[in-house]
């Protein structure tokens, strides 16, 4: 038996109860979104050696300047894209380890990830491949130009942090759509803009700190 994948001990089934009830003690009230949450085996997203805090709340590093996103943070921002309905084609700019990644796939019926630094791509897919998700489908490119090839998106959701909403990400959202991404210069808030016939709203909620969202490939 695999045990990264199964979990023993702090990684077991017992911790990711023990997390959930902690993120709807925190006021996540998407039971979707908790229920995906807790059958995913969040250790497999990151080293070994950092298994044992894995379901715990502060972002953990994932290499070249990366993190893993805290558990609150991956809720929060899935059951905001979720809002007014399951979006069934998304894109994730950022995929970073993949857990992000892997909840959407849980979530939605078609996902495209983006990531610009080409190793971290490739441990997201390694991580993801136990998980048997057919219906996520990788792109090594810049996160600032989106994949216009295979817009429009019913939901964006960008796990780094800008000072305005990428005008690409804008022109590839779907009348309907809802894009989630932490934005701010001083400061960070997470923020939906959501497109309709008549143009683009925005709406601000919690502060967030997340890495900034940057230009070009690595």
């Amino acid at each position: 038996m695999n045990t990264k994948q199964s979990g023993i001990g702090m990684t077991s089934q017992r911790t990711r109860a023990r997390m959930v009830e902690r993120l709807r003690s925190e006021g996540i009230r998407d039971e979707d979104v908790l229920e995906i949450m807790g059958s995913l085996p969040r250790h497999v997203f990151v080293d070994e050696a950092l298994a044992s805090r894995a379901y715990d709340d502060p972002p953990l590093p994932i290499g070249f300047g990366q993190t893993i996103s805290s558990p609150w943070i991956v809720a929060r921002m899935s059951e905001l894209l979720c809002q007014k309905g399951v979006p069934k084609k998304v894109l994730e700019i950022g995929t970073g380890c993949g857990y992000q990644t892997a909840v959407l796939g849980k979530l939605c019926k078609d996902v495209f990830t983006v990531e610009r630094i080409a190793p971290l791509l490739e441990k997201a897919r390694t991580n993801l491949r136990g998980l048997k998700l057919s219906n996520v489908r990788f792109k090594y490119a810049d996160g600032n130009l989106g994949l216009e090839e295979v817009a429009p998106f019913d939901g964006i959701l960008m796990t780094a942090g800008a000072t305005r909403v990428p005008l690409a990400l804008l022109q590839q959202l779907a009348i309907g759509g809802r894009l989630v991404l932490p934005m701010g210069t001083d400061e960070q808030y997470l923020y939906v803009v959501e497109r309709d016939t008549k143009g683009n709203s925005e709406k601000r909620y919690e502060a967030v700190r997340f890495v900034p969202l940057l230009p070009g490939l690595e």
